[in-house]
Parts: structure tokens; C-alpha cells; sequence
């Protein structure tokens, strides 16, 4: 019984709470970020940073960039060069964006919304924004470039750090798993998105285009613009409202009919009627009686009714001549008076 009780009570307080939390309306989906989120963003902003700090004072970071740089990989194994030449393609701004952008307007069409666009739209324009001004504030050389051995390459006018393949491949290709509509499909496309970024990312450090602290910052620069995403959902959903509802309002004003213009129209004089007028017989409507036509399996020409035609043998007529019948178009014979 005491069991029933706290049970009976724990549900009544959970329901009275439930009560007093307002209501939402049901147009208005409103994303927040959970506290898993949270704590990821938060990682990988201070994974963000460390990198930053172990380039800027020339740590153990950048003597293994330069390790690198001096084992040239793209000597070591010359016989995927053209493969992965081809393979980096996934990591620029156009073929990439292009492409996606192609899948996601499909998706746009068929769900009848424009989040899948916008929601691309937002994390390029973030991923220009932020890489963009990390690049041109660092302003790192690249290896091909670099001046001093064993030198960070620091404020010398570079754009190479942090890597803008790599960030672009983690944020054009993970958008597909963030608008993934089921959990399994978010698994795969996540899975897949890491793959092939970490694939453009370690082959630009094999072709000697980046160093390996740039690929890194590449990733983390990326991954924090995905974990970022739900905050930028209100301003998507009100940039949908805003281009459907222009939209309406063309298709309003192009569905407008222009004025037909007025005709001129001749006035007509009605003559009073007089007396004769009013006892007139009123006419008769005339309908237009078309002409008979004969059947189409009569040969043209007059035809005989089927009472008038005589049954013709060789010998000739079976039919007793009568004297009552006279054929049409000739006069009755006079029989002549006799007396008697």
C-alpha cells in the first residue's frame, strides 16, 4: 500500500509540473543544445585553442610539422599521386558545395522546405567567416614557402593556417549527416563525413600543400561549426518565413488580373410599343429544322416507299394488277358511262 502511495504521489507531482511549464506553439520548432553538445563544443574549443598555442611558441608541434615536411611523403609512395590528386577535389569550396547543394535542393523540392539549403548556407557563410579570419589573422606560411627551419612561419602574410580543405570537407560533408532524417542514416553519414575528411586532410599533408598542425586546426575549425549549428536554427527558421512569405506575395501580385478594357458599346433605341403592336399575335419561334438526310447504306437518289414496290420475276409481276391502285404522278383512268 505504501508503495501504491509514493508512486501515486511522484506521479501527481510530475504531472503538476507538466501543467505549469507553458506551451509551445505547435508551428514553431525551437532546437536546443544538449548538454552532450555542449560538452563536445567545449572540447573541441580547447582543443582548438591548444593547437593554436603549441604553434604560436614553436613547441614539440612544430619541429613534428617539419619532420614531416622533410620525409616528403608524396616520394615515398610516388604510385597514389594521381589518385589522390583526384581525391582532394573533395575538399574545395566549389565541386563540393555544388554537389551537396544539388542533393540537399532535391530534398528541398521534395519536402516542400528550405531548411536543408539554409542550413547549408549558414555553415559555409560561418566556416568563410571564421576559417577566413583565423587565416588572414595568423597569417602562417605554407612548407612549400617556409623561409626559417624549424620556424612556426607565423605573421609573415600566409593563409594556410588552419587548413581550409580539411575544415570545408568536415563541414560540407558532415552537413549531410547533421539533416540526416533518421538516426541510423546520421550514423553512416557521420561515419562517412569523418572518413573522407580525414582523408582530404592527411592528403594535403602527402601532396606538402599543409602542415600537419593545420590539418588538425582544420578539423577542430570544422567540427566546432557543426556542434554550433542548432544555435543558428531560430535564424534559419525566420529566413524560411520571411523568403516563403515573399514568395506568396509575388505569386499574389503575378496572379493579379489586369482590367480588361471597356468596349464600346452602340446604344440601342427602343421604340414604344402602340396599340396595333399590342394586339398582334405574338409569333411563333422559328427553329431551324435541318434537312433529312438519307441513310448512308441508301444509294443517293429518290428512293420508293416499301408499300409501292412490286415483287418482279422473270415471267413478271406475282402481284394481281388492281384497279383501285394508280401510280403517283399519273391521273385515274375515267371509266366510261353505260346505261342500262
Amino acid at each position: 500500500m505504501r508503495t501504491e502511495r509514493n508512486l501515486t504521489r511522484r506521479l501527481d507531482r510530475v504531472f503538476a509540473r507538466l501543467d505549469r511549464e507553458p506551451e509551445r506553439p505547435a508551428h514553431i520548432d525551437v532546437p536546443r543544445m544538449s548538454r552532450h553538445r555542449v560538452v563536445l563544443f567545449t572540447a573541441t574549443l580547447a582543443f582548438y585553442l591548444a593547437i593554436v598555442w603549441a604553434v604560436v611558441i614553436s613547441s614539440w608541434l612544430v619541429r613534428l610539422d617539419w619532420q614531416v615536411m622533410f620525409f616528403r611523403p608524396y616520394q615515398q609512395w610516388p604510385q597514389i599521386h594521381a589518385f589522390l590528386d583526384y581525391y582532394v577535389v573533395l575538399g574545395q569550396r566549389g565541386p563540393t558545395a555544388v554537389m551537396v547543394a544539388a542533393w540537399l535542393g532535391w530534398r528541398s523540392w521534395r519536402q516542400h522546405t528550405l531548411r536543408p539549403l539554409l542550413t547549408l548556407a549558414a555553415s559555409l557563410l560561418l566556416l568563410n567567416i571564421t576559417v577566413g579570419a583565423a587565416k588572414l589573422g595568423m597569417g602562417r606560411l605554407g612548407p612549400h614557402y617556409a623561409t626559417v627551419i624549424g620556424s612556426n612561419e607565423m605573421g609573415l602574410g600566409g593563409d594556410i593556417f588552419p587548413s581550409g580543405h580539411t575544415a570545408n570537407a568536415v563541414v560540407t560533408w558532415g552537413i549531410l549527416a547533421y539533416l540526416a532524417s533518421s538516426p541510423r542514416a546520421r550514423r553512416w553519414l557521420s561515419a562517412v563525413s569523418a572518413v573522407t575528411s580525414l582523408g582530404v586532410g592527411l592528403t594535403t599533408v602527402y601532396l606538402g600543400t599543409h602542415w600537419l598542425s593545420d590539418v588538425l586546426l582544420g578539423w577542430a575549425a570544422g567540427l566546432l561549426i557543426l556542434l554550433a549549428l542548432p544555435w543558428f536554427e531560430p535564424l534559419v527558421t525566420t529566413a524560411e518565413t520571411a523568403l516563403f512569405d515573399l514568395r506568396d506575395r509575388w505569386r499574389a501580385r503575378r496572379g493579379r488580373t489586369a482590367p480588361v478594357p471597356a468596349v464600346p458599346v452602340t446604344p440601342v433605341v427602343l421604340k414604344p410599343r402602340t396599340a396595333a403592336d399590342q394586339h398582334a399575335p405574338a409569333r411563333e419561334p422559328v427553329t431551324s429544322v435541318r434537312g433529312s438526310r438519307a441513310p448512308i447504306h441508301l444509294a443517293p437518289g429518290p428512293h420508293t416507299a416499301r408499300s409501292e414496290r412490286t415483287p418482279v420475276t422473270p415471267a413478271g409481276s406475282r402481284r394481281p394488277p388492281h384497279a383501285d391502285r394508280v401510280p403517283r404522278g399519273t391521273s385515274p383512268p375515267v371509266r366510261p358511262l353505260t346505261g342500262g
